[in-house]
């Protein structure tokens, strides 16, 4: 079994000349690498809105002070009737909004939906867990987890 190795996580200086800051997005403000997220996170400028399911986050992990607001409920993953008034309530006027769900893909869906309600949204590139390796696992190939961001288990 092959170890992950870790990523190490770099600061808000040295992410803006890495990234020139956001990536465009068709439907919402754009995607951001982990680190930026938690730049703008830990400097009050975003919001962390974890979209995965309640399940997910007791399982796997969860983001210290994120919004555990789930875009799809568990099990069938059926949209979450109470997203959109959890994402008014969760992200304040002028705040934008970072969205992480596992590999970045359900978080792109519920940035557009933001959007469409006025919010500035950002979808997390990578997820929590990060793209499957060749074995089929994730947690190897990126996101916030292997690069070394706060997070927590049960």
């Amino acid at each position: 079994m092959t170890q992950a190795t870790p990523i190490p996580a770099r600061t808000a200086n040295s992410l803006a000349g890495e990234q020139q800051a956001v990536r465009p997005a068709e439907g919402y403000a754009g995607d951001v690498l982990p680190e930026l997220a938690h730049a703008w996170i830990t400097n009050g400028d975003a919001v962390l809105v974890d979209v995965r399911s309640d399940a997910e986050r007791e399982w796997v992990g969860y983001v210290p002070g994120a919004v555990g607001l789930a875009w799809k409920q568990w099990p069938g993953m059926a949209l979450n009737p109470g997203f959109d008034s959890g994402l008014r309530a969760a992200v304040p006027p002028g705040k934008k909004a970072v969205l992480l769900c596992r590999s970045g893909v359900r978080s792109i869906a519920a940035a557009r939906r933001a959007t469409e309600l006025g919010v500035e949204a950002y979808n997390i590139l990578e997820g929590f867990e990060g793209d499957a390796d060749a074995e089929g696992h994730r947690g190897r190939k990126g996101g916030w987890r292997l690069r070394g961001l706060p997070w927590k288990q049960n």
